[in-house]
């Protein structure tokens, strides 16, 4: 099976939808990204815009020891970056910084290793940049 990305004119993922892989193949017989769009078009219109992204792909590594593809799988609200030609997660936090490597989002502070479960409280780490971890109860 293939996925293919929708985007809005702002290059936002829109939804994800699943082709069938023989609906993807050229006159070779190949897999092809244009002949996926196409398909894609003829199904939900001409000025559709569509991107093809890999369920496999996870901060610009192949899970399954493939060859990995526009960094991360696409998900709604994702953001299509042409320059990197990569799917980027929509940026949970204000002063979380995008890593060019993974196209992932890092926190400023590393996660405590001392086995409880912490949530990030943003307000915290604008008052006094050195928390930001908070235990959840």
């Amino acid at each position: 099976m293939s996925h293919f990305a929708e985007l809005n004119g702002s290059n936002v993922v829109q939804r994800v939808i699943v082709v069938a892989d023989a609906d993807c193949l050229d006159e070779s017989n190949r897999e092809s990204e244009a002949v996926g769009i196409s398909f894609c078009q003829g199904l939900f219109g001409e000025s559709t815009i569509w991107k093809q992204t890999s369920y496999n792909t996870r901060g610009g590594a192949h899970t399954a020891s493939g060859t990995p593809f526009r960094k991360n799988y696409a998900g709604t609200g994702y953001t299509y970056d042409s320059g990197r030609d990569a799917f980027i997660p929509p940026q949970p936090f204000p002063s979380w910084t995008l890593n060019g490597s993974t196209c992932y989002w890092e926190c400023p502070l590393a996660y405590p290793n001392d086995d409880q479960v912490y949530r990030w409280d943003e307000s915290a780490y604008q008052s006094d940049n050195t928390t930001g971890w908070v235990k959840e109860l």
